[in-house]
C-alpha cells in the first residue's frame, strides 16, 4: 500500500512539531541542570506520562506486538507481572532514595551509597546498554519506512537519527520529556481503531480464538504448569522468578531511562506519583499493542517467514485496516514511538557519559557550562554510536527476545545491588562492585553456553529469563558473602541512602486518597484481576 498525500502529511506535521518544541526550549537551556534533569520541576500528571512514554519505543510497539503474533497472551504478562508491580514498588519504596539523595543519576546514588567504582561500573555498563537500546529503535523506524516508502533500511536509520539528534540537541530532557507526552497520545489514538477493526473483522475475540485454535495462544497462565505446552518454553516459575522479578524489577527500578522521568519531577510526592500514574494506562496497553499481534498472525499466518519476521505484524496489520488519512496517523504514532524510544535513551547516556564518566574521571572541577557544552556534544556521540548499534538488531527476529537479553545482563544484577544497598545496612562497597561484576559474568557466561548448545532451552524468551535468574542469584550471593566478609559501613554515612536511616517521605502526612500507595493498591488490585480474565 502506497501512502496517499494526506498521509504524507500528517507524518510531515508531526515532524515540524517535534522540531519546534525543541527549538522553542533550547532558550531555557542555561544550566547542566536544565538540560539533564529539566530543572527538577515537572508536575507529575507530565512526568508520568513521560516515565510511560519512555518504556513506549520499538519493545512496547513492534516488539509487543511481534511477541504478541509469536506468543500471544502469554505476551500480556510483560504488563500484568512483568511491569505494573514493579511501577508501584519503584514509586512507593525507591523513589523516597532516588529523589530524597538528590542524586543526579542512578550511577551517583550508587556512588553515595556504596564507593566510586561500584558508580563506574554502572555508569560503563548503562552506557553501553542505552546506545544498543537507541539502535533498536532505529532499526524498528527503519522497517516502517522499508515497508510503507519501500526505502532502503541504510537511509531510514540516517533520517530518524537526524531528526532525534536535532531536538534532543536543543531542547534535553525537557525537549524528550514533552515531545513523550505528545506521543503517548499519538499511540492511543493511532492504535485504538487497530484493535477494534481487527477484532470487528475476525468475529470479535470468540473469532480471535477460534482462528488462532491454540489455548497457549489465548491464555496467561493455564499453559504454564509445564514449559513444553507454551510458545515461549517457560515454565510458572521462570515466569514469576525470571520475568517477575528479577527482568521486571531489575528494569523498572535502576534504569535510569524511565527513574530520569521521576526525578525531574517538581517535589517528593510528584515524583512517588509519576510511576503509578504511569502504570494505569500500562494496564491497559496489551489490548492496544498485543491482541492487533495476534489478529496479524491469525490473518497473515505468512509473517512468521517475512523477510522482518514477527516484526512485521504491526505494519502489515495497519496495511491490511487502516485507510488514507487515518494510516498516515498510525504510521505517525508507530515513528513518534521509535524516536521517542530512541530520545530518551539518548538523553539518559548523555547524562550518565557527562556526570558519572566525564565529570568523575576526565575533567572534575570544571563550570557548569563547561558539562552543559559536553551534554550537547555527547548527544551527538550517543546518536551516532546508535547508527552502529542499528545492525546488531537485524540478527534477531524479534525485538524483545533482543531486548530481554541485554537486560539479563545488566539491568538484572543491578537489581540485586539495590535491593540489598537500600533495604540492608551491612552491605559494604566491596561487596556491592565484586556481586555486580560476578553477576554481568553470570549473565554472559549463561548467554554463552546456550549459544554453544551446552544448556539448552526451548525458546530464546525461555534462555533469557533463566540467564536473568542466574544474574541476580549470582550477584545477591556475592554481595552477601563479601559484605559479611569486610567492614559494615559507619551508619552515620547512610542517611537518606537506607530504609532504616531514612525520614519517611512527605506522602505518609497526606490523607490517605492523596498517598501513592493508595493509587498503587487499586491498579495492583486491577492487574490482578486482568490476569484471573484471561487465565
Amino acid at each position: 500500500m502506497r501512502l496517499a498525500p494526506v498521509d504524507y502529511s500528517i507524518i510531515l506535521v508531526y515532524f515540524a512539531f517535534v522540531l519546534t518544541i525543541g527549538w522553542m526550549l533550547k532558550k531555557y537551556m542555561l544550566t547542566s541542570t536544565d538540560f539533564f534533569l529539566s530543572g527538577r520541576r515537572i508536575p507529575s500528571w507530565i512526568t508520568g506520562l513521560a516515565f510511560l512514554s519512555a518504556n513506549l519505543g520499538a519493545l512496547e510497539m513492534m516488539g509487543m506486538a511481534a511477541s504478541g503474533a509469536k506468543y500471544g497472551m502469554l505476551t500480556s504478562h510483560f504488563y500484568w507481572v512483568g511491569a505494573v508491580p514493579a511501577m508501584v514498588f519503584v514509586g512507593v519504596w525507591m523513589m523516597p532514595f532516588y529523589y530524597g539523595s538528590r542524586a543526579r543519576s542512578v550511577p551517583e546514588y550508587l556512588r553515595l551509597r556504596f564507593d566510586e567504582k561500584t558508580r563506574g561500573l554502572n555508569a560503563i555498563s548503562f552506557a553501553v546498554m542505552t546506545v544498543l537500546m537507541s539502535g533498536i529503535n532505529m532499526y524498528a523506524m527503519a522497517v516502517v519506512f522499508r515497508v510503507f516508502l519501500g526505502w532502503s533500511i541504510h537511509f531510514s536509520i540516517l533520517v530518524s537519527a537526524g531528526v532525534v539528534l536535532v531536538y534532543t540537541y536543543l531542547g534535553g530532557l525537557t525537549s524528550s520529556i514533552y515531545n513523550e507526552v505528545l506521543q503517548f497520545f499519538l499511540i492511543v489514538l493511532g492504535f485504538a481503531p487497530l484493535t477494534i477493526m481487527g477484532l470487528r473483522y475476525i468475529g470479535g475475540w470468540e473469532g480471535l480464538v477460534a482462528r488462532l485454535n491454540s489455548p497457549g495462544m489465548v491464555s496467561s497462565w493455564r499453559v504454564l504448569a509445564d514449559s513444553s505446552s507454551n510458545s515461549m518454553g517457560v515454565n510458572w516459575f521462570a515466569m514469576v522468578m525470571g520475568l517477575g522479578f528479577v527482568l521486571s524489577f531489575g528494569y523498572w527500578c535502576t534504569d535510569f531511562l524511565v527513574v530520569q522521568r521521576a526525578m525531574a519531577a517538581r517535589d517528593m510526592t510528584a515524583a512517588q506519583m509519576t510511576p503509578i500514574i504511569a502504570a494505569f494506562p500500562k494496564s491497559l496497553f496489551p489490548f492496544l499493542i498485543i491482541v492487533p499481534g495476534m489478529i496479524g498472525i491469525a490473518l497473515m499466518p505468512d509473517i512468521a517467514t517475512s523477510s522482518g519476521g514477527y516484526n512485521d505484524a504491526l505494519p502489515r496489520m495497519l496495511q491490511q485496516f487502516y485507510p488514507s488519512g487515518l494510516l498516515g496517523l498510525g504510521i505517525t504514532a508507530l515513528l513518534a514511538s521509535f524516536m521517542s524510544g530512541m530520545a530518551g535513551n539518548v538523553t539518559a547516556f548523555n547524562t550518565v557519559f557527562t556526570y558519572d564518566i566525564y565529570q568523575s574521571y576526565i575533567r572534575p572541577n570544571q563550570p557548569d557550562r563547561h558539562y552543559l557544552a559536553v551534554g550537547h556534544w555527547v548527544t551527538v556521540l550517543g546518536v551516532l554510536i546508535s547508527v552502529a548499534t542499528a545492525y546488531i538488531v537485524m540478527q534477531f527476529n524479534n525485538l524483545m527476545d533482543y531486548m530481554q537479553l541485554l537486560f539479563s545482563f545488566f539491568n538484572a544484577p543491578l537489581f540485586a545491588t539495590f535491593l540489598l544497598g537500600m533495604f540492608w545496612k551491612r552491605a559494604t562497597a566491596p561487596g556491592a562492585f565484586f556481586g555486580l561484576v560476578a553477576g554481568i559474568g553470570a549473565a554472559m557466561t549463561h548467554h554463552l553456553l546456550n549459544t554453544q548448545h551446552v544448556l539448552h532451552y526451548a525458546s530464546d524468551m525461555a534462555a533469557n529469563f533463566n540467564g536473568a535468574i542466574a544474574a541476580w542469584t549470582t550477584c545477591f550471593v556475592v554481595t552477601i558473602v563479601i559484605s559479611l566478609m569486610t567492614a559494615a559501613p559507619a551508619e552515620s554515612d547512610l542517611r537518606g541512602l537506607v530504609w532504616a536511616l531514612s525520614d519517611k517521605p512527605p506522602s505518609v502526612h497526606l490523607p490517605f486518597y492523596r498517598r501513592p500507595l493508595f493509587w498503587g493498591v487499586i491498579v495492583l488490585a486491577f492487574v490482578t484481576w486482568m490476569n484471573i480474565k484471561f487465565w
